[in-house]
C-alpha cells in the first residue's frame, strides 16, 4: 500500500445483510428529525457550512460504497474525492400550519426518497416554516451506512461543542486490484482458521433465535403485503416517569416501550374484531462498545421474542421485563452470522423479496434507542426533540421506533397507510399506554415479579 492509499474497509456481516435486504421501495433508510427551538432564524448557507465542517469528523459521511468485480471480495468503503456538501443538504419550507403532521409529511418524502449510490449515503433537509418560529433538520441515512445507535451517535456529533477531528489525508486513493486480492486472500485464511468453531457458533445462533419457541406469529391483520408508502405518527411521554414505573416492575425503559407497543397493537386488533393475546416481536440488540460513533456500520442483531399483548399494562410490563431479561441475557450476536448468509443467498436467487413479503415469524418490530439525557444545540438553537423514523419493509404493517432524549420519550409509529386506515385508533391506544406507564398505580411487589405463568406454559408446550 503506497502513501495516501486507503486501506481496504470491507462491509461487515450486518451491512451485507442490510444491503441484500434493500429491495424495491421504500429504500432501507433511517432518519432523525432534530426540532430546533427558534431555528427559523438560521440561514441555509450557515447550516451547510456547519454541516460541511462537522462531517469531517465522521469518515463514513465522506465515503462511498464500491462494488467489486467477481473474485475481489465484498464491497468496500472508500473516500469520495468528489464530495460536496451541496449534494447532501437542501432547504424546504414546511406547508402550513407547520405542525407535527406537516413536518412528518416533509420527513416522509425525505426518508422514502432513495439516496444516490454514487456518493455518501446520507442527506439533510433543513425545514423552515414550522409553527412558533421553529425549524428542523431531517437527517436521512441509508441503513447500510449504520444502524440506529450508530446513526444517533453520528447525529450527536453534529451538535455544538462536539470535537471535530480533521482528516488531512482526505481524500485517499482507493485501493488497487493487488491490494484487494491480498485482502481477499487474508480473509480466506481467516475463514479457514475459523472453520473449527462453526458448530459452536451455529448452536449459539440457534439458541439466540429460539426457533422452536417462536415458530410463527399468530395470524392477524398486522401481517399483510405492504405498499411503497409509509405514514408516521408520534406519541410522547416523560422519560423519568416511565423509567420509574419500569424499574418498579423489574424492567427497563426498553421493556416499557415493548409493553406500550404490544398493548397498543392488541387494542388496534380488538377494534378490528380480532383476538390476539400474544405477538412475536423483532427486538434489536446491539453489540457495540461504548463509543458508538467511532465506527458506523451495522452492529446490531434482531431477536424474535414472544410477548403478551393483552391484559393490564403494568402486569404486562412485569411479564415482559422477565422475558427480555432471560431472552436477551443469552444473546451475543451469533445469529447474525447464521442469518446473513441465508439472506444473501435468497437475494441472489431472487427469492428474498418474496420471503420478506410472506414471512410468518414476526408480528412487528419495536426498537428503542437511548439518546443524550441533556439537551444539545445546533448553531446556538436548542434541539428540543429528536424524532426517530424508519422504513421497515416486508409484510409488517405496523412497527415502532422509540428514542429518549433530553427527558422526553418519543415513540414513532411506522405504518402502511393503505393497510392501516385506522391510525387514530392505534395512536389513541399508544398514548393511553404511555400515560399509564407515566403514572400508574402502586408497583407490583417483588414476589409478583417471578416467572410469568404464560412462560411456564410455553416451556411445557415445547
Amino acid at each position: 500500500m503506497t502513501a495516501n492509499t486507503a486501506p481496504v474497509e470491507r462491509m461487515g456481516t450486518g451491512d451485507l445483510m442490510t444491503l441484500a435486504s434493500d429491495l424495491g421501495v421504500p429504500p432501507m433508510q433511517i432518519a432523525g428529525i432534530l426540532v430546533l427551538d427558534g431555528g427559523a432564524a438560521l440561514d441555509i448557507d450557515a447550516v451547510r457550512k456547519t454541516i460541511a465542517e462537522r462531517v469531517r469528523g465522521i469518515r463514513r459521511f465522506r465515503q462511498r460504497l464500491v462494488h467489486t468485480p467477481p473474485g475481489l471480495g465484498r464491497p468496500y468503503w472508500t473516500d469520495h474525492a468528489g464530495f460536496c456538501v451541496d449534494d447532501h443538504v437542501r432547504h424546504v419550507h414546511c406547508p402550513e400550519p407547520g405542525d407535527d403532521t406537516a413536518l412528518l409529511a416533509v420527513a416522509t418524502d425525505a426518508v422514502t426518497e432513495r439516496l444516490p449510490r454514487d456518493r455518501p449515503l446520507w442527506s439533510v433537509t433543513f425545514v423552515t416554516g414550522l409553527a412558533g418560529g421553529d425549524a428542523a433538520l431531517v437527517f436521512v441515512m441509508h441503513h447500510v451506512l449504520t444502524d440506529g445507535i450508530g446513526g444517533l451517535a453520528a447525529l450527536a456529533r453534529m451538535a455544538d461543542g462536539m470535537p471535530v477531528p480533521d482528516d488531512p489525508a482526505f481524500p485517499r486513493r482507493p485501493p488497487g486490484r493487488r491490494q484487494l486480492l491480498t485482502d481477499v486472500a487474508r480473509d480466506r485464511v481467516r475463514m479457514l482458521r475459523g472453520l473449527r468453531t462453526v458448530p459452536r457458533r451455529v448452536l449459539g445462533a440457534l439458541r439466540e433465535l429460539r426457533l422452536r419457541e417462536t415458530a410463527s406469529a399468530p395470524r392477524s391483520s398486522l401481517n399483510r403485503p405492504t405498499s411503497p408508502n409509509r405514514r408516521f405518527a408520534v406519541a410522547r411521554a416523560d422519560v423519568k416517569a416511565v423509567r420509574t414505573t419500569a424499574r418498579a416492575h423489574g424492567g427497563m425503559l426498553n421493556d416499557a416501550v415493548l409493553a406500550a407497543g404490544t398493548g397498543a397493537l392488541h387494542r388496534l386488533l380488538r377494534a378490528r374484531g380480532e383476538t390476539v393475546d400474544r405477538l412475536v416481536v423483532s427486538m434489536p440488540v446491539s453489540t457495540r462498545g461504548r463509543d458508538a460513533g467511532a465506527h458506523l456500520g451495522n452492529h446490531a442483531f434482531s431477536v424474535p421474542i414472544e410477548l403478551p399483548s393483552a391484559g393490564d399494562t403494568l402486569e404486562r410490563l412485569t411479564s415482559i421485563a422477565w422475558l427480555t431479561r432471560h431472552r436477551v441475557g443469552v444473546a451475543r450476536g451469533a445469529s447474525g452470522g447464521l442469518v446473513s448468509p441465508v439472506f444473501r443467498l435468497l437475494a441472489r436467487l431472487k427469492l428474498l423479496q418474496w420471503f420478506v413479503d410472506h414471512q410468518t415469524v414476526l408480528s412487528t418490530s419495536i426498537t428503542y434507542l437511548r439518546g443524550p439525557s441533556a439537551r444539545l444545540s445546533f448553531l446556538g438553537a436548542p434541539i428540543r426533540e429528536v424524532i426517530p423514523l424508519s422504513t421497515v419493509k416486508g409484510n409488517m404493517t405496523v412497527s415502532f421506533v422509540a428514542l429518549s432524549y433530553g427527558g422526553r420519550l418519543t415513540v414513532t409509529a411506522v405504518t402502511d397507510p393503505e393497510q392501516v386506515t385506522d391510525l387514530p385508533v392505534l395512536m389513541e391506544a399508544l398514548r393511553d399506554e404511555l400515560a399509564t406507564l407515566s403514572g400508574g398505580p402502586d408497583p407490583v411487589p417483588p414476589a409478583a415479579q417471578a416467572r410469568p405463568e404464560h412462560a411456564d406454559a410455553r416451556k411445557e408446550r415445547s
